[in-house]
């Protein structure tokens, strides 16, 4: 479709912006939490005497000066993680007795702002006993730690696929095994986590950036005993998410408590040293895989045991692995696979989905393990994908771990994305570099990745509405909530696009619970293929709506009324055209409203990388990234490529440079911020080139499937094969991610046992 000008940009970069620290309530105060400085830990008294007693502090509470206050609400995927992971496990809005995760918080000041508010925090004193922490599954999951007495770390068993015959394994042609680390990652999106809440008479609004606000608003009136009309949620503009934006959060529920029992409005804005230290974390997964061929390369057999890191209590985070199981198949034909899945807690803030949510950790574990035996065969790891590749002709296509995929053409993105690249001269220029003993070694890897978007079955739709008005423009309505992707620009132009008008006759509605009553949100990559199908639903609605109008205003049949440009006119008779304002002068208020569901999508793409290897110094240098995605039907050009080139970013991120490190203590080592855990800058990022090949997805009439997550996907394991090939690596085990110098020069001083390498 066209590339049409985005409405949000001129706001935003001139500091336009409205963001919930921006807006003004009249005798707001401020949260500041006091939080625990161990892992994990016996608490045995908080005493907030001594805060109360600072200038400008209205109140200082523990969980003991709080009874009523409710625990966190949690959400668990359906059919995966009964109560039972949760039962005795609940997680304490503020710690009563036992803490489970760095910086949990242990009482709350609120004063009349963020500095008095600390000023109060730092005079809490608490004592508590320390317990020895548990930071990984490996650590956790035997249980000699126990973060709750008498129950399991171990939280969820799941398994996707069937058993392997243990024949499969013991007449293949070639068997390889590895492990692998998905890292504990921060999704640091640019604006923190951020909650208002201002009681007005028997009601509460609630302005938070938030990816799901009217899930926020029905748990929130859950925890109060509220009817939901009595809460309306609004999303201000919002600096980011990455998934990390979709809970009611402790630090939510002791704001909205307060605010109803002190009558005033209360506020928090986390800062960057908060955020690093309790928001929620990404990936976290110990995975084990073993992979079966015949001798032409034909993928026979594929295992994978994941271990996940779920943090300190259940949450979202206890189904999420079975995201990684359920695609586990990746591109490929593989007659058996089969995924195992334990959930383990640990001492660490709760794993929420992070851009990708699942996918990253599966793409990972199957590339890099094509890589292996491709070396293990002796066969161009081009060729091993080429002759495993699903064709285009199997669509839709049933996989062994249950999932149903859409539509693809994967090996068409991958031609495209060697062409880009200009695969075969890198290829040649790498044979020269090894025949020369001063050169610095270069490596190509890629990765072929498929991922779901949408949604699973029970979340695939979305409500909304389109109301025309006298002078001729529309309202359109949603219950998505904009984070960056662009909503105000693509949403009234679909809409504008379907009517015939132009796009500025179209304003976007969404973000406010009295405005959209029902809603999902944005997540799942869904915009555009559930939000977006509901929304060009709704304008064909209109339409339809429209000439039945003129057709009783004029006494002739609706098949002989037409619409064109957003006009009514008799298709016989040469009449002047009515123009929708007009028609809604004459005929009332023209509103449509409707619930839509879509089908789960499952865009892919190929990824390509080449990287040069110091091996002096442990430094990669990334020469060239090519990344080609599929999302389908593509609604605006240029916000699609933006997508693809943030999210690769944050996938060169997990790469090369992010990780939680831990000390003994089980404290993050965090103490500098983003000295400490680095993020790629304008300065790191390589030359970056986005094609796209253009599947449509089946699932919708838009034909789109979700784009924002590709990068994250697919990005990380074609650089990390890249590093490999370079540096000739055959044990993955040597190259973990993130790629530190330090992990690179150790692996290119490690024994080399290259069977079949190239």
């Amino acid at each position: 479709m066209e590339q049409w000008t985005r409405r949000e940009d001129e706001r935003l970069l001139s500091g336009k912006g409205r963001y919930v620290a921006d807006i003004s309530v009249p005798g707001c105060l401020d949260a500041a939490f006091v939080r625990s400085p161990v892992a994990h830990g016996a608490l045995r008294a908080v005493d907030c005497t001594a805060a109360r007693e600072v200038p400008g502090v209205a109140g200082a509470w523990s969980a003991a000066d709080l009874p009523d206050l409710p625990p966190v609400p949690y959400t668990l995927l359906a059919g995966l993680a009964t109560e039972d992971a949760v039962a005795g496990r609940e997680w304490p809005v503020l710690v009563k007795d036992r803490v489970r995760y760095p910086g949990e918080a242990l009482a709350v000041v609120l004063a009349a702002d963020r500095y008095r508010a600390e000023d109060g925090a730092a005079e809490v004193t608490a004592t508590i006993d320390p317990l020895p922490a548990v930071v990984t599954p490996a650590a956790a999951r035997d249980d000699s730690v126990r973060l709750f007495d008498g129950l399991s770390n171990t939280v969820l068993r799941g398994e996707a696929g069937q058993p392997i015959d243990p024949s499969v394994w013991r007449d293949a042609a070639a068997v390889v095994e590895a492990r692998y680390r998905q890292q504990l990652l921060l999704p640091s999106p640019m604006e923190c986590r951020t909650v208002l809440a201002v009681p007005e008479g028997d009601r509460l609004t609630v302005w938070s950036g938030h990816q799901m606000p009217h899930r926020l608003r029905r748990e929130l009136a859950a925890l109060l005993g509220w009817s939901t009309d009595r809460i309306r949620v609004v999303v201000p503009d919002t600096g980011g998410a990455f998934g990390s934006k979709s809970a009611t959060f402790p630090e939510f529920v002791v704001v909205a408590h307060l605010a109803v029992r002190l009558g005033r409005p209360v506020r928090w804005i986390e800062d960057r040293r908060e955020s690093m230290l309790v928001a929620t974390r990404g990936r976290g997964q110990d995975q084990s895989v073993r992979l079966a061929a015949d001798a032409e390369g034909r993928l026979l057999a594929y295992e994978l045991t994941i271990d996940a890191d779920i943090g300190g209590y259940p949450h979202l985070g206890v189904g999420l692995p079975m995201q990684t199981a359920w695609m586990a198949t990746g591109a490929y034909t593989t007659p058996h696979v089969h995924a195992t899945v334990r959930s383990v807690l640990t001492n660490t803030m709760v794993t929420y989905p992070y851009r990708g949510a699942g996918r990253p950790e599966a793409a990972s574990a199957i590339e890099r393990t094509m890589d292996l035996l491709a070396r293990r065969l002796g066969i161009d790891p081009i060729e091993l994908r080429r002759r495993n590749f699903i064709p285009p002709a199997a669509f839709p296509y049933a996989t062994p771990t249950g999932r149903r995929y859409d539509s693809g053409n994967y090996a068409a993105a991958l031609d495209l994305a060697l062409e880009t690249l200009g695969y075969e001269e890198w290829r040649a220029e790498q044979a020269r570099r090894r025949a020369d003993p001063d050169a610095l070694p270069l490596g190509i890897g890629v990765s072929c990745y498929v991922e779901r978007s949408g949604g699973e079955p029970g979340g695939l739709h979305e409500f909304g509405s389109l109301e025309a008005h006298e002078d001729g423009t529309v309202t359109a309505r949603c219950g998505t909530a904009s984070t960056g992707q662009g909503h105000e620009t693509v949403f009234p132009a679909l809409v504008a696009t379907v009517l015939g008008i132009p796009d500025a006759q179209v304003r976007l509605v969404e973000g406010d619970t009295d405005e959209q009553p029902d809603g999902l949100g944005s997540f799942a990559s869904r915009s555009a293929q559930v939000a977006g199908a509901l929304l060009q639903h709704a304008a064909t609605r209109l339409i339809e709506e429209a000439r039945a109008r003129a057709a009783d205003l004029w006494g002739l049949p609706v098949d002989e009324i037409e619409w064109a440009d957003g006009t009514v006119h008799p298709a016989h008779d040469g009449a002047a055209a009515t123009g929708l304002g007009d028609l809604v002068k004459s005929t009332g208020p023209l509103r449509v409203e409707d619930r839509y569901e879509a089908g789960m999508a499952f865009p892919f793409g190929a990824h390509a990388a080449v990287t040069e290897v110091d091996p002096d110094l442990g430094t990669v240098h990334v020469l060239r990234l090519v990344a080609v995605d599929d999302c389908g039907v593509v609604l605006d050009p240029a916000v699609v490529h933006g997508q693809a080139v943030g999210s690769a970013v944050q996938g060169i991120g997990q790469a090369l440079y992010e990780g939680m490190t831990f000390g003994a203590d089980g404290v993050p080592n965090l103490a500098d911020g983003f000295l400490d855990y680095l993020l790629p800058t304008s300065t790191e990022i390589p030359p970056i080139v986005v094609k796209e090949t253009r599947t449509p997805s089946p699932g919708t009439p838009l034909g789109a499937k979700g784009a924002g997550e590709s990068g994250c996907i697919g990005t990380p394991v074609a650089l990390v094969n890249a590093v490999a090939d370079a540096l000739r690596i055959a044990d993955p085990d040597l190259l973990q991610m993130p790629l530190t110098p330090d992990r690179v020069w150790r692996a290119a001083r490690a024994p080399k046992h290259e069977e079949g390498a190239r």
